[in-house]
């Protein structure tokens, strides 16, 4: 079946109240129309076209897509002017999938079932059933409950179609030489002086062109952005299905109502998540490893058995298994760890490898380094990676031990077994078991006295 995608994304949507396109607005992580075409990508369709019109300058440059195609809408007459639009871009054969820019979590397996149900034969519409449909178009079906008769909107509808709890979503499938035949037949004779989509279900009707329903799985898969409420709210409903998901793999969460996955969670076994924790990009946590409260997780590794304690931030980095991390800790991106490796409070690390059981506990900053074996890194060291201009690296050799406030000013290397007094600035390179000390001498001075106020 040859299939063609229409992403409808012109609308203004006012009552977001921003000067953001409404399809530019981000649910976990991602904006609502990349979540429609990353859905979309996997149907491999011949022609993936999105209707822009208010920020369409901004739309295509958020979305950079070679196979997606933008398509103008100026000004904004309705959803059947937008289809219009994209009738020169459309071929004659196949099939015409049109999906909304602004409804984020169709899944593609719902989409792939309401094109099917077109078959390049046949208008599909779909749809869902909801407990209170208070709002919405009803399908009105036929007698014997088979085809789709017509979509009746709410304020129009009979106290008897009134109680019909199927109603249309905004999406549909239809022949695409018919659909391009049908829209272009449209008028604006209403009171909104606008050209309505839905006008075609009649003209199918009429023609005898078959009507189908196709109805989506979930109520969560349809459910439209109009509103900063809207959206926070299926934020909420998607988080919570996550979280639902994660606790039916075996995954220990204190509370389901606050975990946010903005990207992909993989999880092992016996995997233990605390309160306010938010995971991005891609993030892996093997068997054993425990999240404690309020970290942020962004595109990380963290091996088995590790922990991280809470406050933690980790980014573009790997943890090595039965190490510990935190409390108020910063993995930056590139930042290595082997296994049982320590980093505690206020300790960053920045492109740097940290072998077995190396240790930097306390108020500690290592950036561009390369850590060895069980090495000791003191309470208040930097390495001073930066000259102003370039960056260079600091190699610590194994079971070095560096006392507190030293700086250590890249490139410098200290050998295996090195010891570095406290306070010291080491700026050449520091000899294999050997004690390297940089510091002025201490000096009391007699009779020295503390400076006072003049009396007034």
């Amino acid at each position: 079946m040859t299939l063609h995608i229409v992403i409808m994304a012109a609308g203004k949507g006012t009552r977001m109240k921003s000067d953001r396109p409404k399809v530019l607005h981000t649910l976990a992580g991602r904006s609502l129309l990349q979540r429609v075409l990353d859905t979309t990508a996997t149907l491999q369709a011949e022609h993936t076209l999105v209707i822009v019109g208010h920020g369409a300058d901004q739309v295509q440059k958020a979305i950079d897509v070679p196979a997606v195609r933008m398509v103008k809408q100026e000004p904004q007459l309705g959803t059947g002017h937008a289809i219009q639009q994209v009738v020169p871009e459309l071929p004659d054969e196949g099939t015409t999938l049109i999906l909304n820019g602004d409804v984020p979590l169709i899944r593609a397996e719902t989409a792939r079932a309401l094109a099917e149900a077109c078959g390049g034969q046949r208008l599909a519409l779909l749809t869902v059933t909801l407990a209170d449909a208070t709002g919405y178009g009803r399908i009105v079906r036929s007698a014997d409950g088979g085809s789709v008769q017509a979509i009746v909107e709410h304020k129009d509808a009979t106290p008897a179609q009134r109680e019909i709890r199927e109603v249309y979503t905004g999406m549909m499938a239809a022949p695409t030489a018919w659909l391009k035949r049908a829209v272009m037949a449209l008028d604006n004779q209403n009171a909104q002086r606008e050209y309505y989509l839905t006008d075609i279900v009649k003209m199918a009707v009429a023609q005898g062109v078959p009507v189908v329903a196709s109805a989506a799985a979930a109520e969560i898969e349809v459910r439209g952005i109009n509103s900063p409420r809207e959206l926070a709210q299926l934020e909420r409903l998607h988080q919570a299905a996550q979280a639902d998901a994660l606790m039916e793999a075996g995954v220990r969460l204190a509370d389901p109502a606050r975990i946010d996955v903005r990207g992909t969670l993989h999880c092992g076994r016996d995997v233990e998540i605390d309160v306010n924790c938010i995971f991005e990009g891609e993030v892996t946590l093997g068997d054993g490893v425990r999240i404690g409260a309020n970290c942020v997780i962004r595109s990380a590794r963290i091996e088995a058995d590790a922990v991280i304690h809470p406050f933690t931030h980790v980014e573009q980095a790997q943890v090595g298994p039965g190490s510990l991390i935190g409390p108020y800790a910063r993995l930056r991106p590139g930042a290595v760890l082997g296994t049982e490796v320590h980093i505690g409070n206020f300790v960053e690390v920045k492109n740097s490898t940290l072998a077995h059981g190396a240790k930097a506990n306390h108020l500690a900053y290592l950036g561009d380094s390369t850590v060895g074996e069980r090495v000791n890194f003191g309470a208040g060291s930097i390495t001073a990676n930066y000259d102003g201009v370039n960056k260079h690296r600091t190699v610590i050799g194994n079971d070095v031990h560096v006392g507190s406030n030293c700086v250590l000013v890249a490139p410098v290397t200290l050998g295996d077994g090195a010891t570095i007094g406290g306070g010291s600035t080491i700026a050449k390179d520091a000899p294999a078991g050997q004690l390297s000390v940089s510091r002025a001498r201490q000096l009391t001075v007699p009779g020295w006295k503390r400076p006072a106020k003049l009396p007034k």
